[in-house]
């Protein structure tokens, strides 16, 4: 039982550029380059043929051009002619980013990972080890620049909302503190679309309301926000003020979550289109499961339209599966229970309830499928693409269609990067 004596200690600790970061840092360590791309104008793009043509991470230089994470490779150039590109490498991201996670675990058992970059670390009662919590953040920041050679931000404070602003306050390479009794000073200057939850609309309701500033929301009487923002107005409030009731949720380093998205190259506005995205995600999640010999209980499906508005939905299988063609035939059925006709910009799978491979099938006397076949064409699928590649064998439903057959950011992070075919200064 945790003593009510002891202060919670929650750091944030947010890679720089992470993408360009880790890039840089493979170049000069692994391929004798000698020109540190965070120093150069530089930016980390993806697919210039799709909609993943978009800055991914930036360097400070590009920074001040106004270059920003998200835009178009086209508007970043306009911005900055002299921009420099390089191309991502989502399987170094992933190698990366589980080295920086091994290591905040050297520190506590409590490590939330919140994306590829970013974690919170439960430093509660860690004093007698490490030191005070300042003094320990800046151990970890030294700590990983000089093993891993890349720069962190690291927020510390009481709480994971509070740890999470002060790891964005002025950057690269630096810790800052926000505890509770420093919020009038620190965070309630700022405007009000830098406190965490504040997104483009809530931010302009906001102004009509006359508040700007952090501390302007935190003095708002709570009921006004209510009445012109529902339930999201009293947790903003809340946050205003410094409170956030979450606790640092560790997960356990083999707990996976199998799904897959893909941002779609073009509007998609028909249902047929849809269902082979949906089967393109499928044959990816399918073979992921049957990799780890497990199976899932629970499916769900995410709609991105072209205004950005997401929408999911999610059900159970009647026995756990790793089966795509099933996988496939819950998420069409998902699929039309969700979507309202809007044009389609992402689409994605998610599976739950994740079992051993071994459970149990509960068998159906009125279904006419042969699982035991499926399951061994799965199998047989799944050789011959590890053997020769993912493209040795496709659906032919795939054939001079618009859309990927094995789609999506899981299969963009198992590809390698052919640096041969790229000049390393």
């Amino acid at each position: 039982m945790s003593n009510p004596q002891v202060r919670p200690v929650i750091f944030h600790v947010d890679v720089n550029s992470a993408f360009l970061s880790w890039e840089a840092v493979y170049r000069l360590r692994h391929l004798g380059g000698t020109v540190d791309l965070r120093e150069e104008l530089c930016a980390v793009g993806g697919d210039r043929q799709s909609r993943r043509g978009i800055i991914l991470a930036k360097s400070q230089s590009a920074k001040k051009f106004g270059v920003r994470t998200g835009e178009s490779i086209l508007e970043a150039r306009k911005k900055c002619p002299g921009l420099k590109l390089v191309p991502a490498n989502y399987q170094l991201y992933r190698k990366s980013s589980e080295a920086f996670i091994r290591l905040l675990r050297e520190y506590s058992p409590e490590v939330e990972q919140y994306s590829i970059d970013e974690a919170f670390v439960n430093m509660t009662g860690m004093e007698k080890l490490f030191g005070p919590p300042r003094q320990a953040a800046e151990a970890i920041r030294e700590r990983i620049y000089r093993e891993l050679g890349f720069t962190v931000n690291i927020g510390v404070s009481s709480n994971k909302l509070l740890a999470k602003m002060a790891s964005d306050f002025k950057k690269p390479n630096l810790v800052h503190t926000l505890f509770p009794e420093e919020i009038e000073e620190k965070m309630w200057p700022l405007p009000v679309r830098e406190l965490f939850f504040v997104g483009g609309a809530t931010e302009r309701s906001l102004k009509r309301l006359g508040i700007h500033t952090i501390g302007d929301l935190a003095r708002t009487d709570p009921e006004l926000l209510r009445s012109h923002l529902k339930k999201h107005g009293e947790v903003i409030w809340n946050f205003a003020n410094g409170r956030d009731a979450g606790v640092v949720e560790a997960e356990e380093p083999d707990n996976k979550n199998y799904g897959n998205s893909t941002t779609i190259p073009f509007d998609v506005t028909d249902a047929g289109t849809a269902r082979m995205v949906l089967l393109s995600l499928a044959e990816t999640v399918g073979r992921r499961l049957r990799d780890s010999h497990v199976k899932a209980e629970g499916i769900s499906v995410s709609i991105k339209d072209t205004s950005l508005k997401t929408v999911s939905h999610q059900s159970v299988f009647e026995t756990p599966t790793n089966i795509t063609a099933e996988l496939h035939e819950a998420a069409c059925r998902l699929f039309e229970e969700l979507w309202d006709g809007s044009p389609i910009r992402l689409l994605g799978i998610s599976t739950s309830r994740i079992r051993d491979e071994g459970c149990a099938r509960q068998m159906n006397i009125f279904g006419g499928e042969d699982y035991e076949k499926l399951e061994k064409l799965d199998h047989a699928v799944d050789s011959i693409r590890t053997r020769f590649g993912n493209d040795a064998i496709m659906r032919a439903s795939f054939l001079k269609k618009p859309v990927e057959h094995m789609a999506g950011r899981a299969v963009r992070a198992e590809k390698k990067l052919d640096y041969t075919e790229i000049e390393v200064e």
